[in-house]
């Protein structure tokens, strides 16, 4: 983040603040109507997870202690497990860890006699940067980003440069959707975010070295309990959004803290209007990205979003089913009220003795008026409805032991074309912004040599295994074409660059450059000439060249023949 300069009493009491609250105010208010939907995904999903961030069904947003209820009304576990399946999935195929998944190459630009060595280059660039993302905690926060996405719709990444001497210069935090708040900026992307944080006072000081005056202020009530409110804000400047103009980032203390607290921290003349820091990014710090979204919403919308009939019909069902297997179990009985029988003192134990008076009927069953057996039916119908939903059947693994190369080839075919608009969305709005984002920060550190990923200098490429997937369809097309143009006969053949067309597929196959030659360029370690006039020899009269080798050999062919005899 680049710190402004030091700012005066008058930009320190800026109405800035105030208008920044207001308008955090209003989009919190516009986002009270999804978190009724968020909080029955999360319930019937991730149950503990909609506990701790204070979204369960019986706890108020924000409270992070508040007890939930929905856990222990949970009965049926397949569409958790489906959201487990179908997260992992999803960071196997968009960001698989230790495996690169993306890449730097010449832009349009870049002469062509300089793409080989640039290329190489780049392909060192690209190399540092997923060497960087792999030793930082990124698999561990794409994993729940892809959770809140796969369950509410909408994810947030925070990408934020680790201090001096940590194995990685990036950090990566998963940011619950429950404690931000987002509007659309101008380019139509989530560029504006609010970020409602609880601090200790020993992490506000270290996060915000102005806030000293606060932290002293609160004095012996600094114990482990206390927490003081932060509001950090990211707007794009005018002109904004991915341009050069940047971000700009205001962290304020809230305000709606209590009164008490509220008097201590903020009208005690410490930091008029609860300024802690401004500063500008190049590249916002705040990566949302949806799953997909209607048109003139704000956040997204999950596949459990579509499913949720399903899960709580299920539910519902499993729950039945448990309640019949009770009473099946220990049946419904019957008792004459004689004044011998209590009722409330019988235990169906076994062993036990049940008194009863003379010539009456006792304790009788009571017949069940019908049968539960349709039940699995109806619930195996739901839970298959509930992995479609959910892409297990689809992105799951193979059930079958062995597959041929054609069903391979469709079953990736088929993921790509129910992924296609997903993946196309994340790509705008999560991989290439937090592509961005870590070259922003190497750059700054000097990690990396200063270029322009714009598609002109220099373009990204991405190599995960989805992304492989989407272009097979172009490699099948060049084979396709390169079979009907061989059959054609020597003239066809010969319009081919063949190349051309190696150092093509290289490409998208995600071949590193050192591995292509360029136009012109000869190998590394030529063949000798007396071995190339021996292969020339060969192709010319096989018979011609193999004459010198076996008079060689005739002696020892002579005495192996003398020895067997």
């Amino acid at each position: 983040m680049q710190t402004l300069p030091p700012m005066s009493d008058a930009n320190i009491a800026d109405p800035q603040a105030t208008d920044l609250r207001e308008r955090f105010r209003k989009a919190k208010a516009a986002r009270s109507a999804w978190e009724t939907r968020w909080r029955d995904c999360f319930d019937y999903t991730l149950p503990l997870s909609s506990e701790q961030h204070g979204v369960g069904s019986s706890g108020r947003q924000g409270s992070h202690n508040q007890p939930g209820r929905r856990a222990d009304t949970l009965f049926d576990g397949t569409a958790a497990d489906a959201v487990d399946q179908l997260a992992a999935s999803l960071l196997a195929q968009l960001t698989p860890p230790w495996s690169r998944w993306f890449a730097f190459q010449p832009g349009e630009e870049i002469a062509p006699d300089m793409q080989g060595e640039v290329a190489s280059l780049l392909d060192r660039a690209s190399a540092r940067a997923q060497n960087h993302i792999d030793r930082s905690d990124f698999a561990v926060a794409a994993h729940q980003c892809y959770l809140d996405l796969v369950t509410a719709g909408t994810a947030c990444l925070a990408v934020e440069e680790a201090e001096l001497g940590a194995p990685s210069v990036l950090r990566f935090t998963a940011v619950p959707i429950q404690d931000v708040v987002l509007e659309e900026g101008p380019s139509g992307r989530l560029d504006v975010a609010f970020r409602q944080r609880r601090l200790s006072p020993q992490q506000l000081l270290a996060r915000y070295p102005r806030a000293a005056a606060v932290v002293a202020r609160l004095g012996k009530q600094s114990d482990g309990e206390t927490r003081i409110g932060v509001l950090e804000c990211v707007l794009p400047r005018e002109g904004g959004g991915r341009s050069a103009a940047g971000y700009d980032f205001i962290a304020l203390l809230e305000d709606d803290m209590d009164g008490a607290e509220a008097d201590s921290l903020m009208q005690g003349g410490l930091l008029q209007g609860g300024l802690l820091e401004r500063g500008r990014f190049q590249r916002s710090p705040f990566i949302a990205f949806r799953w997909i979204k209607a048109a003139g919403d704000v956040y997204g919308r999950s596949p459990v979003m579509k499913a949720l009939p399903d899960i709580k019909t299920a539910n519902k069902v499993v729950e039945l089913v448990l309640k019949n297997a009770s009473i099946a179990v220990t049946g419904i009985w019957q008792a004459d009220d004689d004044g011998v029988l209590n009722p409330a003192n019988v235990k169906l134990v076994p062993g036990a003795i049940i008194p009863k008076a003379v010539g009456s009927s006792g304790l009788t069953p009571l017949a069940a008026p019908g049968r539960f057996d349709i039940s699995q039916l109806v619930l195996d119908d739901l839970r298959g409805r509930i992995r479609h939903a959910l892409l297990v059947d689809r992105l799951g693994q193979v059930a079958a032991p062995k597959m041929s190369a054609t069903e391979v080839l469709e079953r990736a075919a088929e993921m790509a074309r129910l992924l296609g608009a997903v993946f196309g969305r994340l790509q705008g709005e999560f991989l290439t912004p937090l592509i961005d984002r870590v070259v922003e920060i190497l750059q700054r550190r000097g990690e990396i040599p200063d270029f322009a990923l714009d598609g002109r200098e220099v373009k990204l490429a991405y190599q995960s295994p989805l992304a492989r997937v989407q272009s097979q369809a172009d490699i099948q097309g060049i084979l396709m074409w390169l079979e009907q143009i061989k059959a054609l006969g020597p003239a066809a053949d010969a319009v081919v660059d063949k190349t051309a067309v190696a150092r093509w597929l290289g490409r998208t196959l995600g071949v590193p450059g050192e591995f292509l030659l360029e136009a012109g360029e000869q190998p590394a370690d030529p063949q000798p000439p007396q071995q190339q006039q021996q292969q020339q020899q060969i192709g010319a009269d096989p018979m011609a060249a193999l004459a010198p080798m076996l008079q060689q050999a005739a002696p020892a062919l002579q005495q192996m023949m003398e020895g067997a005899a």
